[in-house]
């Protein structure tokens, strides 16, 4: 369970980190090219990458969510299966003693 959390926080971080990082890289020109784009290219530019990291990001999320071993089959509560075997056993001993009284009856 503890590996589901860090790659959960590792996710989260990088999803906050990558758009900040590629909004930060063109407005300070500094990532190669973007000194020689215009002011509005250079803002859409940023926010297109910026949207397409984030997307990425959960793309690589589920990913890793998908590499995860899965158990092999899902376990029911044991408490809930002890009760229901009793209840069904209950109800099948009274079913039979009904069954008994009713025969008496009848002869």
């Amino acid at each position: 369970m503890a590996g589901v959390i860090q790659k959960f926080v590792f996710a989260s971080a990088l999803m906050w980190s990558a758009p900040i990082a590629i909004l930060y890289g063109f407005n300070h020109k500094i990532l190669p090219g973007s000194s020689q784009l215009s002011s509005s290219s250079q803002t859409l530019l940023s926010g297109f990458l910026a949207v397409i990291s984030v997307n990425l990001v959960i793309v690589l999320y589920i990913l890793m969510a998908l590499k995860e071993p899965s158990t092999s089959e899902p376990q029911p509560d044991p408490t809930f299966v002890a009760d229901a075997k009793a209840s069904i056993s209950q109800s099948i001993t009274t079913k039979n003693d009904d069954s008994v009284q009713n025969r008496d009856k009848v002869e």
